[in-house]
């Protein structure tokens, strides 16, 4: 009886096993929104990491985070860290490792906190009609334990939500900042 047992144990635990190691290593989420700004008004927002709060959806879930900014102001090598005890939150950096104005900016995301993983975030402006359709994407690998997590856990349902909500806020900041520049102050 306890061999039997045993047995059927063993059988489960391979399958998982099969099941997990044949799950997708990497993974994509996206979002996008049309912003009634010029490309340039989105990309100064996403640039600068101190432009962040007024619009980045994970600020606002704790206001007490530590928060360090290094490197360059904006651009090319700024970065960012953060560190809080709310689990949502975490601990991590953002460096930024591609700025090419008005059209994209790629980020090197850091999480160390509550679990580690390293996963690339572009930001990409494109003219769409009279404004700029803005795309935030993340791309990743999963490990063993992440294709394991995955079973439970999609990260396009625990993640697009949240792009979906920044994008919102940073179309709300860039109209603003559109439309407090007189037109023939606006940038080319």
């Amino acid at each position: 009886m306890v061999r039997r047992i045993l047995i059927g144990v063993g059988v489960i635990i391979v399958a998982l096993v099969v099941v997990v190691a044949t799950r997708p290593a990497d993974f994509h989420v996206e979002r996008s929104t049309t912003v009634a700004a010029p490309a340039d008004r989105v990309f100064a927002q996403v640039n600068d990491f101190h432009s962040w709060p007024a619009w980045s959806p994970w600020e606002k879930l704790d206001p007490q985070m530590a928060r360090t900014h290094s490197g360059a102001p904006a651009g090319v090598g700024a970065m960012y860290a953060w560190k809080s005890e709310n689990s949502k939150v975490g601990e991590g950096r953002m460096t930024i490792e591609k700025s090419e104005r008005p059209s994209q900016v790629g980020v090197k995301l850091e999480f160390i906190k509550p679990f580690t993983a390293t996963n690339t975030v572009t930001f990409t402006m494109a003219p769409e009609g009279t404004g700029t359709k803005v795309t935030w994407a993340m791309d990743g690998h999963h490990n063993f334990m992440g294709k394991a997590a995955s079973l439970a856990m999609n990260m396009d349902k625990m993640v697009g939500g949240d792009f979906e909500r920044g994008l919102a806020s940073l179309k709300t900041v860039a109209e603003s900042a559109a439309a407090a520049v007189p037109p023939t102050a606006a940038a080319p």
